[in-house]
């Protein structure tokens, strides 16, 4: 896989240290600064003057020390600020090279503040989780499969030979079932093959942990609150998204999957309210609809600081369907482009496990016990048929039947093998592999295409190359019209609807452009002189005299 580019944020900064603020107080001489002493591990506190409005006693922050350094080339030196010494700077997560676009916005216009207590004096970009590389991945549509940490791990895995950690999704239900407080149906299962939830009671609504807001904004995604980031996390670890309704708002105790009907409408998070087609796929109260199925969720039942009960949804919806909404709506985003790849069906409960066992860990959450859900799974995998002799016949390698195995076992593909043949199980989360050559395809790609031998040619039955007969007269009409002066002309193939069948020898169907970029480039072309006629014009107009064109 194409790494397109690699991002080290630590790589402009000195002497960034976590700072313990044990005093606050105004400033004599200026009303928007104010003095504290903070705690980096020395001996004796610091004092730094700070202009942040949300700064207090007590407080975690990020300090750059007197003979630090920021991105940007920003030196730090000890100042005075109107006549008061300082030591330093508190830094906020702009200053530190974070996009503001992806901060929490508690922090937007002030300094960051820890919501755990790290050591005073230690390495902040180690407590902020920044002080790693962040690989940006150049992916082709057909691998979907690395949208999401654990799809990266299976490669990792397949060039190294190492072992992958599945993230821990081992609960403590409570005795209250689920579907005691939840039912879930699906009314199509050709637009929601499968939909499954999850209750989890009495969460307590708080900012994350400083390890997932760090590891969120690394991939470019702006941590909210606990219950809206575990989501999110677990769609970059799993690549199934989720999404997570506030129970009590849900205005009911059922959760209907259906389309849409004629004219319905719903106000999504961005406050906008929106007119849906019976092509949409809604997740409802039994009444009205609560999300955009695969797109985005309804206002009423989002998460907010009230939240209590929180559902989560986890399921597999039509993909042409969450296409054509979201392209129509404009409205694309991380679950989106997924579903519309195609998701795995082994990773959808496994996913939901995964989000209640992190509400259960950092939001105080009591898990109910038991998954509602309806609809069934699709197949988990599919078996394909395969020899040794197939995989070295087609790429030229000399591989044996234990060498193919093993790479196929380092993919994550279980495997028969039986003499030199394959009986080869692919993971529905790799879903660009459906045929003997996309198998083989693979074991190129593992082993290396630097690893492809050589050879040259066997001249013992080569024969003269020659013209086709086109190739000789095409070649011979252009040395007679250059030879009489013509210069030869490349134009567009599509024309103007008005003009497309001007200088026809005989009267056909005109083929046009579903979406044209323009008026002048909306069908195909019936001859080639209107575009030749157009080229002559621009030229004559532009004073180019004795213009003689030709194309073929």
């Amino acid at each position: 896989i194409e790494v397109d580019s690699v991002t080290h944020y630590g790589d402009d900064i000195k002497k960034l240290v976590v700072g313990h603020v044990l005093s606050k107080e105004k400033h004599p001489e200026a009303d928007k600064l104010n003095i504290c002493k903070v705690d980096v591990g020395e001996e004796e506190p610091v004092q730094i003057v700070c202009g942040a409005p949300n700064v207090d006693k007590d407080q975690y922050v990020i300090v750059v020390r007197v003979g630090g350094r920021l991105p940007g080339g920003v030196k730090i030196k000890r100042a005075k600020l109107r006549g008061e010494v300082s030591e330093g700077m508190i830094c906020s997560l702009q200053e530190i090279g974070i996009d503001p676009n992806v901060m929490p916005k508690k922090y937007a216009d002030g300094i960051y503040v820890f919501s755990n207590k790290p050591t005073p004096g230690s390495d902040a970009l180690e407590a902020l989780l920044l002080n790693d590389d962040v690989l940006d991945f150049d992916l082709t549509p057909n691998r979907a499969d690395c949208l999401s940490l654990l799809g990266a791990a299976h490669e990792v895995s397949a060039l190294y030979g190492n072992d992958i950690q599945y993230p821990n999704t081992s609960l403590d239900e409570s005795e209250e079932k689920a579907s005691q407080s939840l039912s879930v149906t699906v009314q199509d299962q050709e637009g929601v093959p499968f939909y499954a939830a999850r209750v989890v009671k009495n969460v307590t609504i708080a900012p994350s942990p400083s390890w997932m807001q760090s590891r969120l904004m690394k991939a470019g995604i702006r941590p909210i609150n606990n219950v809206v980031d575990v989501s999110n996390y677990v769609l970059l670890e799993y690549g199934q998204p989720l999404h997570m309704f506030d129970q009590d708002q849900i205005g009911s105790d059922q959760i209907v999957a259906r389309y849409a009907h004629e004219n319905e409408k719903i106000t999504t998070l961005d406050n906008v309210e929106r007119e849906l087609l019976t092509s949409d796929l809604v997740i409802t109260n039994g009444e009205e609809p609560i999300a955009i199925a695969g797109v985005m969720g309804g206002d009423f039942s989002e998460v907010t600081e009230n939240t209590q009960n929180v559902v989560i949804e986890s399921a597999l919806f039509n993909a042409t369907n969450v296409r054509q909404t979201s392209r129509r709506l404009g409205l694309r985003s991380e679950a989106s482009s997924r579903f519309e790849k195609g998701i795995a069906s082994e990773r959808v409960l496994d996913a939901l496990d995964r989000a209640a066992k992190l509400l259960q860990d950092i939001a105080g959450g009591t898990v109910l016990s038991e998954v509602v859900s309806d609809g069934n799974l699709p197949e988990l995998s599919r078996t394909i048929d395969i020899t040794t002799q197939d995989v070295n016949q087609l790429i030229g390698f000399d591989l044996s039947t234990d060498e193919i195995n093993t790479i196929f076992n380092r993919l994550g593909f279980e495997t028969i093998v039986s003499e030199d043949a394959f009986k080869v199980e692919v993971p529905s989360r790799r879903n660009d592999i459906s045929i003997k050559a996309d198998l083989i395809e693979e074991v190129a790609r593992i082993y290396g295409y630097d690893q492809l031998p050589s050879t040259l040619p066997n001249f013992d039955n080569a024969t003269a190359g020659y013209l086709t007969d086109n190739q000789l007269k095409t070649r011979k009409v252009k040395e007679i019209l250059e030879g009489a002066g013509l210069d030869q002309a490349i134009t567009y193939s599509l024309v103007r609807k008005d003009v497309a069948q001007n200088y026809t020898l005989e009267q056909q169907e005109v083929v046009e452009l579903m979406m044209p970029m323009s008026e002048d480039q909306a069908v195909l072309r019936q001859s080639l002189l209107p575009r030749l006629v157009d080229a002559t014009r621009y030229n004559v107009a532009r004073k180019n005299k004795n213009v003689a064109l030709y194309e073929l």
